[in-house]
């Protein structure tokens, strides 16, 4: 396990874990909730996932009013064209809540994914029984064994998988798994150390599969950043501090998702 902020995320997230398993009425709230949504993507070739974030560790506090304001932002982005919204429920550091969750899969008709640094199934579980259709699970959180049974649950309850991975090690520690139905994320941003190094979509590019969709996750916030990881071959940009502080965020995303198919369109993909 990485030192540092991963370290501590993944203290957090274990802590949560254990309250989140004591649930006795975990497994019923799951199986009860409304079918997890279907995920689709544009013809276009280039889409966006959408974030709600309250705050973040690099930048502090980014928006205030709790719920109603990640209820807010989700309405604009379904609105401008998301193909799905991703909303934070880590409590210490982002200011998220399990409430966040289940209030945008409410006001929404798109998928939502539950961002978080899950380390445990009942995780997995607990993001169905409030409204999650997808997880975020991060590849350097979890060992081989570990990773493939929370794809395996994820996908068992009919949501899909965004793995997040940094580098070629995360690729390796990833590999049993990328013969699954998922999306494979680049985060160019070390959760580690918490530095955006841009240059990360390059240089992994070449090395992701092909026959999975390829999501560029942290340090898009503008148009010519959508057109630029379009034409390195990224299909989806997931992207949140640049549309949260933006004064129209759905009008950012629509922007984003322009610029991005343009780019795609001019390459001939």
């Amino acid at each position: 396990m990485n030192q540092g902020f991963l370290a501590k995320m993944a203290a957090e997230s274990t802590r949560r874990a254990r309250e989140a398993g004591s649930r006795r009425d975990l497994s019923s709230l799951a199986e009860s909730s409304p079918p997890a949504r279907p995920l689709r993507f544009g013809a276009p070739g280039f889409d966006v996932i959408g974030e709600a974030k309250l705050a973040s560790p690099s930048e502090g506090v980014l928006a205030s009013g709790g719920e109603e304001e990640v209820v807010r932002l989700v309405r604009e982005y379904a609105a401008a064209g998301a193909a799905a919204v991703s909303v934070l429920t880590e409590e210490s550091r982002f200011g998220g809540r399990l409430s966040h969750l289940e209030a945008a899969s409410r006001e929404v008709g798109v998928p939502v994914l539950r961002k978080d640094f899950l380390v445990d199934p009942v995780q997995i579980m607990e993001a169905r029984a409030f409204g999650a259709s997808g997880v975020l699970l991060i590849a350097r959180m979890l060992s081989e064994r570990l990773l493939q049974e929370m794809v395996d649950s994820t996908l068992s309850m009919g949501m899909f998988v965004l793995l997040e991975v940094f580098d070629r090690d995360d690729l390796e520690l990833a590999a049993p798994v990328l013969d699954r139905d998922i999306l494979l994320g680049v985060n160019c941003r070390d959760l580690t150390t918490l530095e955006v190094d841009l240059s990360r979509f390059e240089v992994l590019a070449p090395q992701l599969p092909s026959h999975l969709p390829r999501v560029a996750e942290s340090g898009i916030n503008t148009t010519d950043d959508a057109a630029a990881i379009a034409d390195l071959g990224y299909q989806v940009a997931l992207v949140g501090s640049a549309l949260v502080s933006n004064v129209s965020p759905g009008g950012l995303l629509s922007d984003l998702i322009d610029a991005g198919r343009r780019a795609r369109a001019g390459a001939g993909t």
